[in-house]
């Protein structure tokens, strides 16, 4: 097992995270902004982020909800609408919310030589950049698309940290190409790892290839095309396949796509999404036989998710379990309400609402 690195307090969240020290020692946190010329605020972790404590119901006591959807409160009284409604209201609630996948949150060592190798061997567009000198860290976000319709990634560099231990737990990001063959000679012209060939997925027909960025994290390349989502897929472990499952059907909104047992290989998988496998980004989670922990590094940091309403979400986390690492509210400064969570594996989340995400990319 790869030893856990601690994260040193020098290391700074990125753009719509909050990150949480395991240690006792105290750590600034940078609120996320996505126009560069709005005041960023920084505050205290230890004192912000209260702690809470799970409800602790059990799945068989949550009623199926009736079928009745919940009307959304107004920006005014959001918070007491959440609190009049019944478990069994929010957990219905949370299957008509309107949500997406935003962005995927990880750390790199060098963020001009993966914006290079996003641009020239993926095909990526940088988006935006912005450095944050005062809290020593700089953003990029890269992807196929606008930051208001298409799934991004949002790269963090942090001042003189040129190396982050991946770990275990984490597994690939998914690409969708339209020739993998020639995806592949043009990543290694420019000087890329390939570690897997370009050849059909064992067991099925669709065509796929791994390489490894300059940072090693792993990207499968899928041959599907057209598809308006190339960056797809983003692939985690965990102990428990089910017991995920529940968690993110109930908590997240997630529909299962799919899920597929390789039993010559001993691992099983499972594909949840907010829309079609072809067209949406997915979330792949993966249960290799026998294995219920992993290390999760310090290099992978989270997923950030839309919702129409922070306050709900973060009850119906609750609800089924899951951990609130930041409650619901807006963010001082820019009043963006978020609200983050860890699921039964430690896997961090961040929801934002959808109109202030809305007004930050304005």
């Amino acid at each position: 097992m790869v030893r856990i690195i601690p994260m040193a307090s020098s290391i700074r969240p990125s753009l719509s995270s909050l990150k949480f020290s395991g240690s006792s020692s105290r750590c600034a946190v940078s609120l996320y902004s996505f126009n560069s010329s709005r005041r960023l605020v920084s505050f205290n972790l230890a004192s912000a982020v209260p702690q809470t404590q799970l409800f602790g119901l059990k799945a068989s006591r949550l009623l199926r909800g009736n079928g009745c959807s919940v009307p959304m409160a107004g920006a005014g009284n959001v918070a007491q609408g959440s609190t009049a409604a019944t478990p069994e209201n929010v957990l219905e609630w949370v299957k008509q919310d309107k949500r997406r996948f935003l962005h995927v949150v990880y750390r790199v060592g060098d963020l001009d030589r993966t914006i290079k190798f996003y641009t020239e061997c993926l095909g990526m567009k940088l988006l935006r950049k912005r450095d944050i000198p005062e809290e020593r860290y700089t953003n990029a976000f890269l992807g196929y698309g606008p930051e208001d319709s298409h799934f991004v990634i949002e790269l963090t560099y942090n001042y003189g940290v040129d190396k982050y231990d991946i770990g275990t737990a984490f597994g690939h990001f998914g690409i969708a190409v339209e020739d993998v063959a020639k995806a592949v000679e043009l990543i290694k012209a420019k000087g890329g790892k390939v570690t897997r060939e370009p050849g059909p997925v064992k067991g099925g027909s669709t065509v796929i290839a791994f390489i490894e960025d300059p940072d090693g994290y792993k990207f499968e390349l899928l041959e599907r095309w057209p598809t308006p989502e190339p960056l797809c897929q983003v692939m985690l472990r965990v102990g428990d396949l089910d017991r995920s499952i529940n968690f993110y059907e109930k908590a997240f909104g997630l529909e299962l796509l799919r899920k597929r047992d390789n039993p010559e290989y001993k691992y099983t998988i499972a594909m949840l999404g907010y829309g079609p496998e072809d067209k949406n980004a997915v979330l792949e989670l993966t249960y290799n036989y026998g294995v219920t922990e992993y290390d999760k590094g310090n290099a992978y940091a989270q997923l950030a998710i839309g919702t129409d309403d922070v306050y709900k979400t973060a009850e119906a986390i609750k609800l089924v379990g899951g951990k609130i690492t930041r409650e619901p509210g807006p963010l001082p400064g820019i009043n963006t309400k978020i609200t983050a969570c860890l699921d039964p594996d430690g896997w961090k989340t961040v929801f934002v609402d959808n109109v202030d995400f809305l007004k930050e990319l304005e």
